[in-house]
């Protein structure tokens, strides 16, 4: 698909990539936030209810809005890799990374044979069968980005190994996980530190970083420190900030 596979080469080429999470199983906000000028989406399906047929339908609606939509997986496991990516999600961004070690297992799940998963040429990824095996055992390489999360200490420390590993295309901090794991308080200098140290890893070769931020003014701060591709808020705090605006009386 070419959305997702535009998607992949902007991502590993660098470029300034905003999206936002979504936590809410509607094809309806996938279509609303897909219109509003985006790079890209990451559906919550570790912190929200989202099953094998909700990611279907986010992803059905994906296509029509012509959104790119990476999901956050429960557990980066063979069989949840496999299920997302034959929806036809843009990638795959892995929870809890914690080592090079388990970074190669789950870049090896998320391509075809030995170690990896299964291959049809009939799900949604590949058109319902419109491509061809060989077709689709090549593009969908290019198609699908693996994004590992850092957010413990032992991720942390090996950032740069787990950047380094080959099927690794994207690094993500989540700094509230990452303070919590690492006994710092939000908004600290030591957990602001911390955070900029993994960012930094892209300067070298190897993974692009990215940062969640809770309003887009933070952007450019981080984008020095070395990140490129960025999460702002939710499709949840967007509702809440929304409604109490409306709501505002002066």
């Amino acid at each position: 698909m070419k959305v997702n596979a535009d998607f992949a080469t902007r991502l590993k080429d660098g470029e300034r990539l905003v999206g936002t999470f979504v936590k809410t199983p509607s094809p309806a906000v996938i279509e609303i936030l897909g219109s509003v000028g985006l790079d890209f989406l990451v559906l919550d399906a570790e912190h929200a209810a989202l099953g094998r047929e909700a990611i279907d339908l986010c992803l059905l609606a994906a296509r029509a809005a012509r959104i790119p939509v990476v999901v956050r997986v429960p557990v980066a496991s063979l069989e949840w890799t496999m299920t997302v990516l034959d929806c036809g999600a843009a990638g795959v961004m892995a929870p809890h990374v914690h080592s090079p070690e388990e970074a190669t297992a789950i870049a090896a799940a998320m391509r075809f044979g030995q170690d990896g998963r299964g291959f049809s040429p009939s799900t949604p990824a590949a058109g319902y069968g419109q491509r061809s095996v060989a077709e689709h055992f090549e593009l969908s390489a290019r198609e699908s980005v693996l994004i590992c999360q850092i957010e413990d200490p032992d991720g942390a420390a090996a950032a740069a190994e787990i950047a380094a590993v080959p099927g690794v295309d994207g690094l993500f901090v989540g700094p509230v996980d990452l303070g919590i794991a690492s006994g710092l308080e939000a908004g600290s200098d030591e957990l602001r530190a911390l955070c900029r140290k993994i960012v930094a890893v892209a300067i070298g070769d190897g993974a692009r970083t990215g940062m969640f931020v809770g309003r887009a003014k933070e952007i450019p701060d981080w984008e020095g420190a070395g990140a490129s591709f960025f999460l702002v808020k939710t499709d949840q705090g967007f509702l809440r900030a929304g409604a109490a605006a409306a709501l505002a009386i002066d």
